[in-house]
């Protein structure tokens, strides 16, 4: 089945290097395509563009992207986020540690973090969801309790917190 809905990802300058960023942490990932912008001197307003990415495309496990290098016109918001459903601590610390290294450690908060492109990845265990909602209200409030003080998700912390 195609993919009917697809992230644009917008760049000042560097989509490229975000694009291979990405592709080197997830491991069933690929870049698609790039097109260019044309070498030689280009007009305003993408006077210093040449050579840079007009349009490229990358998958991560499937999920198709798009992205421009298209100056400095507009910037990620933390409004929007790509989530990452991990199987346990192991998978949650390979990705966090991977998408935080050089992020703001800043915007870290409940599984949040900003990568050192500005966007917001949520990188959660596939636990978090279960003792958040279970069908005991008092331990899932202790396990958001401790959700609330964390930074990175601690499967280990969230089971104590909710078994006590």
């Amino acid at each position: 089945m195609q993919q009917k809905i697809t992230p644009f990802l917008w760049f000042d300058k560097n989509a490229e290097e975000a694009m291979n960023f990405y592709t080197s942490i997830f491991k069933n990932s690929k870049v698609v395509s790039i097109q260019r912008y044309p070498e030689g001197p280009l007009e305003e307003p993408m006077k210093g563009m040449e050579g840079k990415v007009l349009t490229a495309v990358f998958e991560l496990e499937g999920q198709k992207f798009m992205c421009l290098d298209g100056g400095p016109i507009f910037k990620p918001t933390s409004a929007t986020s790509f989530y990452i459903e991990c199987k346990d601590q192991e998978e949650v610390d390979y990705y966090w540690d991977r998408l935080a290294e050089g992020g703001d450690p800043a915007s870290q908060q409940c599984g949040w973090l900003q990568d050192k492109f500005g966007f917001s990845w949520q990188v959660i265990p596939s636990r978090l969801p279960e003792l958040l909602t279970g069908p005991d209200t008092v331990k899932s409030n202790k396990a958001l309790q401790a959700m609330l003080k964390m930074k990175k998700i601690d499967v280990a912390e969230l089971e104590k917190a909710y078994n006590s």
